[in-house]
C-alpha cells in the first residue's frame, strides 16, 4: 500500500472513530432525556401535556435507534436521526415560546388535559421542562451535524 492511500485510510478511520463517539453522546443525551422525561411522568407524578407528548414522540426513538447506528458503525443512522431531532427540537422552541409568553394565547395546542402553556417545575427561576427539552434536542441536532460532517470528510 502506497504511504499516501494509508495516509488517507487513517484518515477516513480517525473521522469514523469521532463519528462514532459524536453519535454515541448523542445517544446519552438522549437516553438521558428519555429516562427523565420518565421520572418526570411516572416518579413524580407530573402528567404530561400534548405538546411534550409530541416531544417524546421524537426523543424516545433516538434512544433506540441510535445504539443501534453504533454496533457497528454505520454513518446513515445520523440521516435517520437528524429530521427526528430537529422536529422534536422545533416542536420543544414552540413549547418554550409559548411557556415564556411570546406566543399569543390564543394559540393553544393544549385544549384538553394539562395547559402547554404552565410550567410545572422551574429551577433557577427559569429552567423548566420544555427548556430542558429544547436544550437536548439542540445538543443531539449540533452533534449529529458535526458527526454528518466528520464522517462525509
Amino acid at each position: 500500500m502506497e504511504p499516501e492511500t494509508q495516509r488517507n485510510a487513517a484518515t477516513r478511520a480517525a473521522a469514523s472513530d469521532l463519528g462514532w463517539s459524536l453519535v454515541f453522546a448523542c445517544w446519552l443525551v438522549a437516553a438521558a432525556s428519555t429516562l427523565g422525561a420518565l421520572f418526570f411522568s411516572e416518579v413524580m407524578g407530573l402528567p404530561p401535556c400534548v405538546l411534550c407528548w409530541y416531544q417524546r414522540i421524537f426523543m424516545f426513538p433516538l434512544a433506540l435507534l441510535l445504539p443501534i447506528g453504533l454496533f457497528p458503525f454505520d454513518p446513515k443512522i445520523i440521516r435517520y436521526a437528524l429530521p427526528l431531532s430537529a422536529i422534536g427540537g422545533t416542536i420543544a422552541l414552540f413549547h418554550v415560546l409559548l411557556t415564556w409568553g411570546l406566543i399569543p394565547e390564543s394559540v393553544k395546542p393544549c385544549t384538553q388535559g394539562v395547559p402547554c402553556s404552565v410550567n410545572q417545575i422551574e429551577w433557577f427561576g427559569f429552567v423548566s421542562i420544555p427548556l430542558l427539552s429544547l436544550a437536548c434536542f439542540l445538543i443531539i441536532t449540533a452533534l449529529l451535524l458535526a458527526a454528518r460532517n466528520r464522517v462525509s470528510k
